[in-house]
């Protein structure tokens, strides 16, 4: 046996107009907040989807974003270019050259499925709006006005302290790393090589007795001159000595007598 309804409570004729009145007393009450546009510019999310940058380098015209695009509002156009091989008798490639790249904002929905289908990063949301034109053909901006809005697209949030890091800023660090370790070692090489040919050139001198390799203050003469031969007299020190490389003035004759003669 079914059970019975439970009693509807009556309402009373005009409680909802009654209702809607109040919230707007309410508000009459209140204070009036109008933002002064465009003489205080708006506070808006750093993810608002205001018009779309192009970053030009990291194109490859995979036109993947065209293709994509629900309202067919971009233009590419572009052209082939053979590429010289890297080293000898490698294969010449082709590559493709961006020619035109143009978004019509008159067609544009703001979807963002042309930013997140692009796989190198190379479309990106700028917050500006103001950009509206008196002529509808002037919404068509080319990759010149698109690369300009590029300086206003704002810097991704940062991540937190303990996520890992991102692939890209791993593998440039990783190289960077690997490159700095190729050079030290190679200066490492050449210092040890430097000092093991100083040490071969400084045996060899001792082994053949020249005091030029085995002693290198002995030859130099601003360190202390050319060394004295064993039994000649040294000059006292402060005495000039004759400058190197040039004669000592021959010896003055004996006054006296000399044997053998009459």
């Amino acid at each position: 046996m079914a059970e019975p309804l439970p009693p509807t409570r009556s309402r009373i004729p005009g409680s909802g107009l009654a209702k809607g009145l109040a919230v707007t007393l309410r508000t009459m009450t209140k204070k009036t907040v109008t933002a002064q546009y465009p003489d205080a510019q708006p506070e808006l999310p750093p993810r608002t989807r205001g018009v779309i940058g192009l970053f030009e380098e990291n194109c490859t015209v995979c036109m993947l974003c065209a293709r994509e695009c629900p309202d067919w509002c971009i233009y590419i156009d572009s052209h082939k270019e053979t590429v010289p091989p890297a080293a000898p008798g490698g294969r010449e490639r082709s590559r493709n050259v961006l020619d035109r790249f143009a978004i019509d904002f008159s067609l544009c929905m703001y979807c963002g499925i042309c930013i997140e289908v692009c796989p190198f990063d190379a479309l990106f949301w700028s917050p500006e709006f103001e950009y509206a034109e008196t002529d509808i053909h002037e919404l068509t901006h080319e990759r010149d006005k698109l690369r300009e809005w590029m300086w206003t697209v704002p810097a991704p949030p940062a991540l937190d302290p303990a996520a890992e890091e991102p692939k890209e800023i791993a593998a440039a660090r990783k190289t960077a790393d690997k490159l700095a370790a190729e050079q030290a070692a190679r200066a490492e090489a050449a210092e040890a090589e430097a000092a093991e040919r100083k040490a071969a050139q400084t045996e060899a001198g001792a082994a053949q007795g020249d005091p030029a390799q085995a002693d290198p203050a002995q030859a130099d003469p601003a360190q202390g001159g050319q060394a004295a031969a064993p039994g000649e007299p040294t000059a006292p020190p402060g005495h000039p000595t004759a400058p190197p490389g040039r004669p000592e003035p021959p010896a003055a004759p004996p006054s006296g007598p000399q044997e053998g003669q009459s």
